[in-house]
């Protein structure tokens, strides 16, 4: 299992929903993205995707205004 990090700092929607689909293509199952965030429609936006293809998700708020989602490829 292999971890991943996407920056998706200061990049509103949906740019990050896009090069995470791009970025979760090139990896194994079981791999995790963490992609970062500091807008807050990101990870709303994220979180309901990844329920929506069956990917496990998670979404913390890391500090003031930030957040990481993890995704792990089924």
């Amino acid at each position: 299992m292999a971890v991943r990090d996407l920056d998706c700092l200061y990049e509103a929607c949906p740019i990050p929903l896009i090069k995470t689909m791009k970025e979760l293509r090139t990896m194994n199952s079981g791999d995790i993205l963490v992609v970062h965030s500091d807008q807050s429609c990101v990870g709303v936006i994220m979180v309901e995707w990844a329920e929506q293809n069956n990917y496990q998700v998670k979404l913390v708020e890391t500090e003031n205004g930030e957040w990481e989602v993890y995704i792990q490829k089924p």
